[in-house]
């Protein structure tokens, strides 16, 4: 399922680490590894163009699993 969401990276302490986008909403989506660093910036403010991965399991387990197509850099902290 392909979505947009607007929302606040973060790192998130569960095991080793995981990054999350928490949406506008309060949805928190684990971002798949392998997403650009330029994203990974905590306190960031972004819109997120990916798919939610319905076939992945991660340690962290802290939300859906989001693959990133593609984002915009809204403002930073």
């Amino acid at each position: 399922m392909s979505i947009t969401v607007t929302g606040t990276i973060e790192r998130k302490p569960m095991g080793p680490g995981a990054w999350a986008l928490v949406a506008d909403d309060g949805t928190t989506y684990e971002i798949q590894g392998g997403a650009s660093k330029d994203l990974l910036k905590p306190g960031q403010k972004v819109k997120v163009e990916g798919q939610v991965k319905k076939d992945v399991m991660t340690f962290a387990m802290i939300g859906p699993v989001l693959e990133v197509k593609s984002f915009e850099v809204i403002s930073s902290d």
